[in-house]
Formats: C-alpha cells, sequence, structure tokens
C-alpha cells in the first residue's frame, strides 16, 4: 500500500504517515512539531471554509499546533491538555538513531547527563538521522512511523534512498507522553 493511503484497518497508521509525508514536505532539521487529530466532520461542521481542503470521507484530520517551546519535550508534553473534539494527537520530531552494538560504548556517558549523551549520539560515526511520528487516539489504537535519512550530513553516496519503517513499538515512551496529553 501506498504511505499515502490511510489503512482500513489501522486509521491511525494512516494518519502517522499523512503528518510524516506532510513535514517531510518541508524538509530535514526541523523542530518537534505536534498535531491535533480531529474528526473531519466535526472540523468541516466548525470551519467550513474547509471544504475545499477537506475530504469529508476521511475520518480524521491531523491539524498542526503551534510551535512547541523550546527545552525539553518530556516537560512540554506534560503541560498539554487537548479539548474534547481532539480524538487523539501525533508528534514528528528528528532523532538520532544508533546500532544496538553502540550502546555499550555509550553506557557512561549515559549516566553522566541527558545532553553529553545527545552529543556523542550526534557526533558518532554510526548514527542515522531518523524523523520519528508517533500517533496514538484516546480510545487506545497507537502507530510510529519513521523516515532513516538516506543521504546523512557528509555522505558520499547522494543517490541512498529513505527507508520508511513503521511499527507501532518504534517509541513507546513517546507514545506514553503522548496518551498522557489525552487523559481528562
Amino acid at each position: 500500500m501506498p504511505p499515502s493511503e490511510p489503512s482500513a484497518a489501522h486509521p491511525v497508521a494512516g494518519l502517522a504517515r499523512e503528518v510524516e509525508e506532510f513535514v517531510a514536505a518541508a524538509g530535514w532539521n526541523q523542530p518537534p512539531q505536534l498535531f491535533a487529530l480531529v474528526p473531519t466532520a466535526a472540523l468541516l461542521d466548525e470551519q467550513p471554509e474547509l471544504a475545499g481542503q477537506l475530504d469529508r470521507a476521511n475520518p480524521l484530520t491531523p491539524v498542526a499546533q503551534e510551535a512547541l517551546p523550546d527545552g525539553d519535550l518530556a516537560e512540554s508534553l506534560g503541560r498539554i491538555a487537548w479539548p474534547d473534539i481532539v480524538v487523539g494527537c501525533a508528534l514528528a520530531q528528528e532523532i538520532i538513531v544508533l546500532p544496538p552494538d553502540v550502546e555499550a560504548e555509550l553506557e557512561g556517558i549515559a549516566e553522566a547527563d541527558a545532553e553529553s549523551l545527545r552529543r556523542a549520539a550526534a557526533d558518532h560515526p554510526r548514527r542515522t538521522e531518523a524523523r520519528l511520528v508517533a500517533a496514538v487516539l484516546r480510545e487506545g489504537d497507537t502507530a510510529c512511523v519513521m523516515r532513516l535519512r538516506g543521504v546523512q550530513p557528509g555522505d558520499e553516496d547522494e543517490n541512498a534512498v529513505d527507508e520508511l519503517v513503521e511499527s507501532p513499538d518504534l517509541a513507546p515512551n513517546l507514545v506514553d507522553a503522548l496518551k498522557t496529553t489525552l487523559q481528562p
């Protein structure tokens, strides 16, 4: 199934892909972006001028939110509460992915402080830059999509292509943090 077509069996997975494609259209090196997932029909009832831009057949529409404040993402998410019309949310953020065998190298740094660990990961020669999108619904459905950047800064191979990985288990801590924003 092409990434732009939501899955009927797992609509939240289609929404996660839609958010990732929207963010990807603006390129790399972007700050984290938060989206409310709103019933399309309710959105059109409140804003009929959007009728030409939205497809009423899509049950949910991602709505980009204002920029998150700089600083700790977990802290920012901890201050979010959604109105009842929002039935879910999604977050897109750029991350660094390291091979599993690199974890042992970084154990001592991880105990020091988070900023040192981030710098060590960002400077590691085997790092891969990625964009992670996690999406959750109030009813409990979750999805994650990660785009592994094909061309890394400093790469010789400019023909490398991005790889898309999908699994609801890619970012359990982020999924939990997003679920918390949806609690009453």
